[in-house]
């Protein structure tokens, strides 16, 4: 198994509104769950976002659907008040990962690179990303963002694996090394064949995995689903991976799981793997284990 680090609520630790601020340039690694997919890292004065959804594009978007993506949570921090982002990884071109109100905002006080899949180059470009900002990519691809900050692209399975006409993965995952820690965000994904092995090649520490979900009718209706609570479990115990945090619930009322469901499910699966369903806007600090894993499950 890979070096276990754990996941810890800061109680003492800024909530999301300290995005609006200067990044912090001797603080330990921490995050913030934006909602959805989105997560907010910070380490020694650098800050990353992934597949950040700040706004409400979508409810404008669908209003009068079959699902008219209504916010359950208030946008958790305004983007064009977030300061020093040094890069923006988008893992997919649905507008949930990749949105163009949040693109346009973050550029008001930041000039970050812009990471997004190849195969959806031009959409990413049509979302207001600037052509000299964005950074391309596909499975395989490995980007320096300097001072030993590292993304590796990954294929992911938005229920399947999907490529362009040019062998590009539609649907990417990233592994982001910082701080000497390797974090694995799956984008949304579902179990496919080879996957824990790749995982498991590349000795992630910790996984960032959705689990709401899939079922005929969302799919029926134009949405994909990602793991159940306990695939990604399975997937994490396979790959050897000792910790989870659980997203993509809790923000679309027709495209969540109940947190308690989810809870009780990895619970009763885990075994030792830790694990963490996370409260938007919370500050939390990833850090060696220095206990039994049991202790921290839950969190």
């Amino acid at each position: 198994m890979s070096e276990v680090w754990t996941v810890r609520a800061d109680g003492d630790g800024p909530d999301v509104g300290h995005l609006t601020q200067a990044p912090d340039a001797d603080g330990g690694l921490r995050f913030w769950w934006l909602g959805q997919a989105g997560f907010a890292f910070e380490y020694a004065g650098r800050r990353i976002l992934i597949d950040p959804y700040l706004s409400n594009s979508l409810a404008r978007k669908y209003a009068g659907t079959v699902f008219p993506h209504t916010r359950l949570q208030p946008v958790p921090v305004d983007p064009a008040a977030v300061r020093g982002v040094d890069a923006v990884l988008h893992t997919h071109a649905h507008t949930d990962h990749l949105d163009p109100d949040t693109v346009k905002a973050l550029q008001q006080q930041n000039h970050p690179l812009f990471v997004a899949p190849r195969a959806r180059q031009q959409v990413a470009l049509d979302r207001h990303i600037p052509e000299d900002r964005l950074q391309a990519v596909t499975a395989g691809d490995r980007i320096e963002l300097g001072d030993g900050v590292t993304v590796t692209a990954v294929p992911a399975a938005h229920e399947e694996l999907e490529f362009d006409a040019n062998g590009d993965s539609v649907f990417l995952g990233y592994i982001l090394e910082i701080a000497g820690v390797r974090i694995y965000h799956s984008g949304d994904c579902v179990p496919y064949d080879g996957q824990a092995e790749l995982l498991r090649s590349h000795g992630v520490n910790l996984a960032l995995l959705p689990i709401n979900g899939r079922d005929s009718h969302r799919l029926q209706n134009g949405v994909p689903g990602n793991f159940t609570a306990r695939e990604a479990a399975a997937l994490c115990q396979q790959a050897a991976i000792p910790a989870v945090v659980g997203h993509h619930f809790g923000l679309f009322d027709f495209n969540t799981v109940p947190r308690e469901e989810a809870a009780r499910e990895l619970a009763e699966v885990a075994g030792e793997l830790l694990w963490t369903l996370p409260d938007v806007g919370r500050c939390y600090v990833i850090e060696p284990a220095r206990q039994p894993a049991v202790q921290l499950k839950g969190n």
